[in-house]
């Protein structure tokens, strides 16, 4: 491991950014476009948890295949490259299933098409900067990563945004996804996403330098990898926090439509879900500006004042909006709550990144990278599959009451804050 390099850093940035953009063009759209095919929050729900199960299974294997990987090209970048070409392909195929008007099995299994791509390299980019960066400065990097990856959802959203705006222009009528898909205009965000997956991929693969994979005397097998998480308490303690705070972060993110629909409209109905695309997309897009204000410090918080507390500050600030949102009624409500917990979901990304490869290197275990940080990803994907099939299954449980979300959403987080104070070996070290 070498000294900290920008090139590097921004390197991952832009990879980063990329697959952001990628996830942005799924969280903005693929709910609207359902919609058109259904009402039920259930199947919608269900259909979107898809890249939960992807998630869960493929990030964990992979990772630990890339760590044996021996390899002139390096552990990560083969893998980054396969799976950014075909993100990048599979994003415009979402486009094309659905202005064909395939049947809503071809365009759910399409969207399963773009879930496996995407995940095929999510472990090997997660590792690749525990791998090249010292554990003092992880921090940083972080929060240049993280920033940049919240930088593409808001370029996306902005994105689609504007081009409902142009489509309104276009047709005369209310700005809606519905109206967008009578344009030219839908096909711009798949295309330009497409672009991004492809080059950010080939220039990772072109441009950043791994480092000389570490030699292992005693490699563990696949099922002793597993066993291993759940022996050591420190990991386990943590993967169980992050599956938590990012459940309560996907109800929000996979039912915002219904959420905006059903406060304002007092109830989500596929007509009320198009009226508030516009909207939508607009609080995407100010999330991920606020997100970008809390991730910078967040980074730095994780280096100076210790990692525990810096999580558990930005956790108690992504809760706290969520406890309001049992009281909000009108647009203004709704706006402030969600730009004060992008700050606190900034703060929190930012300082959980680091934390596996800093208890790697607590525990001498630096040369199995990829196979934790695929194990992170399982626990940042298994809250899609519990989100959209549990918190689905409860809306319509509760007569399509979307509000409910909220104070389970603020429950989960707050019960994950203790878990990592019990952490103790993870502040910081030399």
């Amino acid at each position: 491991m070498g000294r900290f390099s920008w090139k590097v850093v921004m390197g991952l940035a832009f990879l980063g950014f990329s697959r952001s953009v990628g996830w942005a063009l799924n969280k903005g759209l693929s709910f609207p476009l359902l919609s058109s095919y259904t009402e039920s929050a259930f199947i919608k729900g269900t259909i979107l948890a898809t890249e939960g199960i992807i998630g869960i299974l493929i990030p964990p294997i992979l990772g630990y295949y890339s760590d044996k990987l021996k390899s002139k090209h390096g552990r990560r970048r083969p893998f980054i490259m396969i799976g950014g070409t075909m993100a990048g392909l599979s994003a415009l195929l979402i486009y094309l299933t659905y202005s064909m008007g395939v049947p809503l099995a071809g365009f759910a299994a399409t969207l399963g098409i773009f879930y496996l791509s995407m995940h095929l390299y999510t472990a090997q980019f997660r590792a690749l900067m525990p791998d090249t960066i010292e554990s003092g400065e992880r921090g940083k990097a972080s929060g240049v990563i993280t920033l940049l990856e919240w930088a593409g959802n808001l370029f996306l959203f902005g994105l689609t945004g504007y081009l409902i705006a142009k489509a309104t222009e276009l047709t005369g009528k209310e700005g809606s996804i519905s109206v967008l898909a009578k344009t030219p205009y839908l096909k711009l965000p798949f295309i330009i996403t497409s672009i991004f997956l492809i080059g950010a991929a080939l220039f990772v693969y072109f441009v950043v330098k791994e480092p000389k994979a570490p030699d292992v005397k005693e490699d563990e097998g696949l099922v002793e990898y597993f066993a291993s998480i759940v022996r050591n308490k420190d990991f386990l303690k943590f993967y169980a926090a992050q599956t938590l705070w990012w459940m309560s972060f996907e109800f929000i993110a996979i039912f915002l439509y219904g959420i905006l629909a059903y406060i304002l409209y007092g109830e989500a109905t596929e007509e009320n879900v198009k009226m508030v695309t516009s909207l939508g997309l607009f609080l995407m897009a100010l999330f991920n500006v606020t997100v970008l204000i809390g991730a910078l410090p967040g980074g730095i918080l994780y280096d100076k004042v210790g990692r525990r507390l810096s999580i558990i500050i930005g956790g108690i600030i992504f809760a706290l909006p969520q406890i309001w949102g049992i009281t909000i009624r009108s647009r203004g409500e709704i706006i402030i709550a969600l730009a004060i917990a992008g700050i606190g979901w900034g703060i929190l990304v930012a300082a959980s990144y680091p934390v596996i490869g800093d208890l790697l290197t607590r525990f001498k275990r630096e040369a199995f990278t990829g196979r934790y940080y695929g194990f992170f990803e399982a626990t940042r994907s298994l809250p899609v599959l519990l989100a959209g099939t549990i918190g689905g299954a409860i809306v319509d449980a509760f007569n399509g009451n979307y509000r409910i979300l909220f104070p389970l959403g603020a429950l989960m987080v707050l019960i994950a804050m203790p878990m990592i104070w019990k952490i103790e070996k993870l502040e910081v070290f030399s």
